[in-house]
């Protein structure tokens, strides 16, 4: 092994950890311990020096305004603030104001990174942050919004710090995943049961990459049956790990892990009448954290369960656009696991069979929206890039040939050169909405009950950067309003409505992870 190269992945997508495969194209880097991530610095924000040279004397350092310029972050901006405002008024300045245009200087690719990182600003969404450990206030009272006033309550506090997906049962408990513990089951009176028996093990030897928790095996989404009262069948989403399971492992001398999808009961506190659904080959396990793996699940009204693979490769951007690969596409299996012959890959040679759609970077959410026959997604974005996604058979979602965001250095995402592949940009699905700057979107639901009647239909985000939680209204496919619920609280990791309608919220904090639940303001 010649070097040990280690490429940073900010924001909450993915880390590109290198090792060795036999697709990477000559000269990328290979395998990278993991344990060396702990000292791993990120490499230095080119758009950050690159405002600090030529914006900071006449804006501030901190945006702040200085004598020669005006604030571009904490104030209204006069003549706009989407990116493209910032990018044109960048390029052509205001000669009357003495402020120069910079169109002649810069390239208009800097000058659109530059609108990016303003405008990264103007929200809050530091690179450097991840707000893991900002301070969590919880609100109290009435909060008002549009169309209902509700109230916060709290569940259950003192969770493992990080967890992923709660789904309410029938009698008013919840099934609870953290990444680190496994599954557990939270009563109706908010006491956490022990973990689950026998249901598939989660690995808790994580560490800390830039401010990042990392790991390999963690416990993804729980999900039920929509017939689940019938059947009793729960759904889990989980990292199999192995070690020395194929050449990656054995050369780096790392376990390796992969997304699995499997099916079971509980019986007794115990995890019994399990299936195996998904598993690919030990061949395409990596090295790359859970914390690309995507990780969700979703039904339909037809018998068909979906799953989310993020962009687990041996680096983020090799294996995404190859259907031979799991990585980056989102799957589709009758809900017994056999693969539906109408796949739109059944009988591609090489192909994944129960391949959907490709080109994902990291789909944190999935769900089918009801009375359609409509799958769709939440997709983090690298910097800026954050998208909603209809999700259609056979269509590529362009990562990582393209992007309406940028990398982390503020380059354009071109990686189509580095790996030979042409594309026509018109055979690329763009996203229904397009995020940029980045929240780091999260888990959604598709609202639908009886609390809050006028937001049926809606969607419900969460963010975990911008740690915000958004209502989201689209009509005939378009955007056509948004709403603030929750304003810089906490990382939103899951969200579910419960049987009265109740909207359930799974927080992410260094102090612990919480349950809490909105509920009407009218009905507590």
């Amino acid at each position: 092994m010649s070097r040990t190269v280690v490429c940073f992945a900010l924001a909450a997508a993915a880390c590109s950890v290198f090792s060795a495969a036999k697709a990477q194209p000559e000269g990328v880097p290979r395998v990278v311990n993991l344990r060396e991530l702990n000292m791993a610095e990120a490499p230095p924000d080119l758009v950050a020096r690159l405002y600090q040279r030529e914006c900071a004397v006449c804006h501030g350092a901190a945006l702040q305004g200085a004598p020669q310029g005006t604030a571009l972050a904490g104030a209204d901006l006069l003549h706009g603030d989407s990116i493209d405002d910032i990018a044109k008024n960048t390029a052509e300045g205001f000669p009357e104001r003495g402020m120069p245009g910079f169109s002649e200087s810069l390239r208009d690719q800097q000058i659109r990174a530059l609108a990016l990182y303003i405008s990264e600003q103007r929200q809050g969404t530091n690179l450097e942050d991840f707000r893991y450990n900002a301070p969590l206030d919880i609100p109290s009272g009435v909060i008002e919004s549009e169309h209902h006033d509700f109230v916060v309550e709290t569940v259950i506090d003192g969770l493992d710090p990080l967890p992923f997906s709660i789904e309410p049962l029938p009698d008013g408990s919840l099934l609870l995943t953290e990444k680190r513990q496994g599954l557990s089951i939270i009563s109706a009176e908010g006491e956490q049961s022990e973990l689950i028996r026998g249901a598939p093990k989660a690995w808790d030897d994580s560490f800390n990459f830039v401010g990042q928790p990392m790991g390999l095996g963690w416990m993804m989404e729980v999900a039920l049956h929509p017939d689940y009262g019938n059947n009793g069948w729960i759904y889990l989403h989980y990292g199999d790990r192995c070690s020395g399971c194929n050449e990656i492992s054995r050369e780096s001398g790392q376990d390796v892990s992969m997304n699995k999808l499997a099916r079971g009961r509980i019986r007794n506190g115990a995890w019994v009448d399990e299936e195996i659904l998904w598993q690919t080959h030990h061949e395409h396990y990596t090295l790359m954290p859970e914390i690309a793996a995507g990780g969700r699940i979703a039904f339909d009204n037809s018998g068909y369960v979906f799953f989310g693979v993020g962009i687990k490769g041996p680096m983020e951007h090799i294996g995404i656009q190859d259907l031979s690969t799991p990585y980056g596409k989102i799957m589709r299996l009758h809900d017994d696991g056999r693969v539906p012959a109408d796949n739109p890959f059944v009988g591609t040679p090489g192909a994944e069979p129960a391949i959907w759609s490709y080109g994902h970077r990291n789909p944190q959410g999935l769900e089918f929206k009801p009375g359609s026959n409509e799958i769709w997604s939440t997709e983090m974005g690298p910097r800026g890039g954050d998208e909603i996604n209809l999700i259609e058979p056979g269509l590529n979602y362009g990562w990582p040939l393209f992007s309406l965001g940028v990398n982390y250095t503020g380059t354009p995402v071109a990686w189509g050169r580095v790996l030979g592949i042409e594309f026509d940009l018109a055979d690329i699905r763009q996203p229904l909405v397009d995020f940029t700057p980045a929240p780091a979107l999260s888990s959604f639901v598709f609202y639908k009950g009886d609390m809050f009647p006028e937001w049926n239909g809606d969607l419900i985000v969460g963010t975990l950067r911008a740690s915000d939680l958004l209502r989201m209204r689209v009509k005939d496919h378009q955007l056509v309003r948004q709403e603030t619920l929750l304003e810089d609280v906490v990382r939103f990791r899951d969200i579910e409505v419960g049987p009265a309608g109740e909207i359930y919220l799974l927080l992410e904090h260094d102090s612990g992870g919480q349950i809490i639940k909105l509920v009407s303001a009218d009905r507590r």
